[in-house]
């Protein structure tokens, strides 16, 4: 018999094996990757964004809804934790302009590697390939692998099987079906910081594709971000968008659309934006003219040309005072939602109201779950991290808990 067996090897299951091991359980890490941590690695591709620095009331709002609800776990394991237990495994972290953490070394590999030693030498024993799908008849937990079906006893369960975004990295919401079999309620999965799409002009998204929008404020309804975005030939991504990814996801699932609105010079009034473009533009062209004037981008200048495709009017028609208004309020319609499966992460997922404070679900006892499988999102930043390594540790301690009763 396994003691505990935690499924899925990413942040929030590697966290709860930590925390049991060192409780003294005896732990089987399942997964049906060949190898662990398959998305935190790939996560920290360009750069592993572990956490962030901001205070910690701050930084629990970004939990939005879900916050009163991570709030224990995330004070029992907060951002200050999180950089010791790092440095504990030799990856010292620093914080970057943006307030965000990261790694020195800023990889994903070298933490990963520690951590994995750390967790063999505590006695955390792995079997990959091990595809959950479920219960047997007597309620044993049931596994495809290579060598046919697998029923595995356990005296408790860590479910830690990720959202549904990066299905090749093992995240493919699979479980949902399992879980909803058994009365589970589950809010449905939706994409979260996702990219969105528009219908560019021809022009636009021929000679704009790839380019960075900087410094800019985004805003739907009451909701502005400033930040950086990034044009795709299909739409537009990057932080900012990110940041308001529930927004506009909930009003294009509404009304099958939301409209952004772009600032490109957000640090500039009106007034001071019509006194800059109020000069003379010569032989200038207006592209140039708009560029040096008021030291707007190509791509910038681009986007408020795209504004007036449906208005019929030439942007040289523009007063100084329409250009200056244009300039920080161009409207930019978003037409869907990039798929799931191309998001970062993951909205929705096992309801609050079905776990008890262990995390444990209320209608199976003795089994437990954590990091994106539970009905929370939040932006990027290294807000996804922390509450994945937070609620996998709150798992585990709930496992303890439970079997000490």
């Amino acid at each position: 018999m396994t003691d505990i067996a935690v499924i899925g090897a990413g942040p929030a299951g590697l966290m709860a094996a930590e925390v049991l091991a060192a409780g003294g359980a005896r732990v089987t890490v399942y997964d049906a990757m060949p190898s662990a941590g398959r998305k935190f690695l790939m996560a920290g591709r360009g750069g592993l964004n572990l956490t962030h620095s901001e205070p910690l009331a701050g930084f629990l709002e970004r939990y939005r809804e879900a916050m009163p609800h991570l709030r224990a776990a995330a004070e029992a394991f907060p951002p200050d934790a999180l950089r010791d237990w790092s440095a504990g495994l030799g990856q010292l972290t620093f914080v970057g302009s943006s307030g965000r953490v990261f790694p020195r070394t800023f990889k994903a590999s070298p933490l990963l590697r520690a951590w994995l030693r750390r967790l063999d030498a505590s006695g955390v024993r792995f079997a990959f390939r091990h595809r959950w799908t479920g219960w047997d008849g007597e309620g044993r937990l049931q596994f495809q692998t290579p060598e046919g079906l697998l029923a595995i006893d356990a005296k408790a369960t860590v479910l830690a099987l990720g959202g549904a975004s990066w299905p090749r990295l093992g995240s493919d919401g699979a479980w949902v079906d399992c879980l909803a079999a058994k009365g589970v309620a589950i809010s449905k999965l939706r994409p979260a910081n996702s990219a969105f799409t528009v219908a560019w002009s021809d022009v636009f998204r021929d000679r704009f594709e790839g380019q960075p929008l900087k410094g800019v404020a985004l805003t739907v309804g009451a909701h502005t971000v400033r930040g950086e975005a990034m044009i795709t030939r299909s739409g537009i991504e990057g932080g900012a968008i990110y940041a308001l990814s529930a927004e506009l996801r909930e009003a294009v699932l509404a009304i099958g659309q939301a409209t952004l609105t772009i600032a490109l010079r957000p640090d500039l009034t009106a007034d001071a934006l019509t006194t800059r473009l109020s000069g003379t533009r010569g032989k200038q062209s207006l592209a140039n003219f708009l560029r040096k004037a008021a030291q707007l981008s190509p791509v910038g200048i681009g986007l408020m040309q795209e504004a007036t495709i449906a208005s019929g009017r030439s942007l040289a028609a523009f007063s100084p005072t329409e250009l200056a208004h244009l300039a920080n309020a161009i409207p930019v319609q978003l037409t869907g939602i990039a798929p799931i499966d191309r998001a970062i992460s993951t909205a929705g997922g096992i309801a609050f109201d079905e776990l008890d404070d262990r995390f444990m679900l209320r209608k199976l006892p003795g089994v437990f779950a954590a990091g994106e499988m539970l009905d929370w999102e939040a932006p990027t930043g290294g807000y996804l991290l922390q509450a994945s390594f937070a609620t996998g540790a709150a798992a585990g301690r709930g496992v303890l808990e439970w079997l000490s009763r």
